[in-house]
């Protein structure tokens, strides 16, 4: 699996949820170092520029992504928020959050890690108190765990992205009806 972070959930706190990947089978984590960290924070446009990082960053991102995800998994199931994960993105939410700044050159955000955490825990309190949770769909490939946002025409989307899963999904219907299929003869 490549180290790329990928952002196809429609909102930065899924896609944030989902940098561990394969949840049901070989797990993946994305998070392996406070670089690999801070290099969501950049690639997800959440900040331009942060501080270098340390182990207690990363464990205390992994420990939110993973109370997000289960609060995520909650309302999507129609259940009951699980408190200790409401306690964990409240918390880091009620930090001081990344604040922009306006220069000669436009807009910078410099934050630290933990600015950039408590940015993506309001943003997961945003969307679970908002109109999108209806929207919420996890993934129809069964190896993969994303949720994202189905904003489809009838909501009809199965897949978080056609390039990460679509294809290998509808790849792997074809060759199996290829192989069932019986073989055309040439008389």
């Amino acid at each position: 699996m490549n180290l790329n972070h990928v952002f196809v959930c429609g909102h930065p706190a899924l896609d944030f949820a989902a940098t561990l990947r394969a949840r049901r089978s070989t797990r993946f984590e994305m998070f392996v170092t406070p670089e690999r960290l801070n290099a969501w924070y950049l690639e997800s446009g959440l900040v331009d520029s942060v501080t270098p990082g340390d182990e207690d960053d990363v464990r205390e991102a992994t420990a939110v992504r993973e109370a997000i995800y289960r609060l995520v998994t909650d309302r999507r199931l129609g259940e009951g928020f699980d408190a200790e994960a409401l306690d964990t993105v409240n918390a880091a939410a009620r930090r001081p959050p990344v604040t922009p700044q306006l220069t000669e050159n436009g807009r910078l955000t410099v934050a630290t890690s933990a600015q950039a955490l408590a940015t993506v825990a309001r943003q997961a309190v945003e969307l679970l108190s908002g109109p999108d949770v209806p929207l919420m769909k996890e993934c129809g490939n069964p190896e993969c765990t994303r949720v994202y946002i189905d904003r489809s025409r009838g909501t009809r989307r199965q897949w978080c992205g056609m390039e990460s899963c679509g294809n290998k999904i509808k790849a792997a219907a074809y060759r199996a009806r290829k192989k069932t299929s019986p073989a055309v003869s040439a008389h």
